[in-house]
């Protein structure tokens, strides 16, 4: 049966731009495969799951043929299955939309526009319904 080492397969299914990377992101404990945590070095087979973790998300794909040598993007499909769950994606697009709260560290001042996002998340739609109570008293 074939095999391919772990960073090498990513690399070339284009998970990660670099090799480097890829090796890293092993080191680091952002890649499983079937639920085991990988080194760069471990091997990979056909049906395998292999789990890659990119903040904010975990994305999974399944080993459809093991290879070490770079393909084409549109040739990327014959060798894996992307079999993330929709509830990463939505994770991903609730990150995206709600970005202008959690701003990085080093960053800078917040533009007008994100500042004024800011203030339209943090300010209660019901602000106007406090004045009536008064009134009755």
């Amino acid at each position: 049966m074939a095999e391919a080492r772990i960073d090498k397969w990513m690399w070339a299914v284009r998970i990660f731009k670099t090799r480097t990377i890829a090796a890293e992101a092993c080191k680091k404990g952002h890649v499983w495969i079937n639920s085991a945590q990988a080194k760069p070095s471990r091997m990979v087979k056909a049906g395998d799951v292999v789990q890659v973790r990119k903040p904010p998300i975990t994305y999974s794909f399944k080993v459809l043929q093991p290879i070490e040598n770079r393909v084409g993007a549109k040739l990327v499909n014959e060798y894996m299955e992307n079999v993330t769950t929709p509830d990463q994606y939505e994770l991903l697009e609730m990150n995206k939309i709600s970005g202008f709260v959690n701003r990085a560290r080093g960053t800078g001042r917040p533009t007008k526009k994100e500042r004024r996002s800011l203030e339209e998340f943090m300010m209660p739609e019901f602000l106007g319904d406090f004045d009536s109570d008064d009134e009755e008293e």
